[in-house]
């Protein structure tokens, strides 16, 4: 299965360091190509990727934490040209995505995610998700099943796969963005289950109130923050 690596846009960031949510909402507007581009890339995603494509977006959230994500990407992009992220054992993947930190155990959670989702040596991702409800419940299960995949992982893969639009994924640039505009006032030491919940709230609250839509804020602030819109 071959995956084509999907190239960082860069755009100039705004210059206003002030904490005007009408400078924010100016550069919403300048980022937009860009944010519908990758909104209708998700949303391809579920409606025509393969099994296997869909369990590479799952293995590039097991490789995200404390990990550079366009390392993580690369890294998922070369086991699927060779091949290699459906058939080899946990030792083979580890030795083939170097970039990407705590390989040997991220390695060994790829192949137990992989176990979980076979049937007759076939995967079967998109049936499974489409059993659940809602995407929370689609999100608890992640959580309780597969391993190394917390709160902010599973809500980015199940954006990545076109179905998370209204999940938050609080990495570090969410959350000292939404501190910045007043959304939250302080940033959490740790993240635990209840204040996840309680800030994606608070994220959605502040979508809300400045009508940007909650999918497009992710996206948003970090373009702010690094010039570029990446997954």
């Amino acid at each position: 299965m071959k995956k084509n690596f999907i190239p960082i846009e860069f755009l100039e960031t705004p210059t206003d360091d002030s904490n005007s949510l009408e400078s924010l909402k100016k550069f919403w507007k300048k980022t937009l190509p860009l944010i519908n581009r990758r909104q209708e890339h998700f949303a391809s995603v579920w409606k025509n990727a393969s099994q296997e494509q869909l369990f590479s977006e799952l293995a590039f959230c097991i490789f995200t934490p404390q990990s550079k994500a366009v390392f993580c990407w690369q890294a998922v992009c070369y086991l699927c040209e060779q091949n290699m992220l459906v058939n080899p054992e946990a030792d083979i993947i580890a030795k083939s995505i170097k970039r990407v930190r705590f390989i040997n155990n991220k390695s060994k959670y790829v192949v137990l995610a992989r176990k979980m989702f076979l049937k007759k040596s076939k995967l079967f991702l998109r049936e499974k998700f489409s059993e659940f409800e809602d995407i929370h419940q689609s999100r608890a299960w992640i959580i309780k099943n597969i391993k190394g995949i917390g709160f902010k992982e599973a809500s980015h893969f199940l954006r990545n796969i076109g179905i998370g639009s209204n999940l938050a994924i609080l990495d570090r640039h969410i959350l000292k963005n939404l501190q910045f505009y007043g959304a939250i006032k302080e940033i959490p030491s740790t993240l635990g289950m209840s204040s996840y919940i309680e800030i994606e709230k608070k994220m959605q609250d502040f979508a809300e109130k400045i009508s940007i839509p909650m999918e497009h804020l992710d996206m948003l602030f970090w373009c702010k923050n690094t010039g570029g819109i990446f997954k």
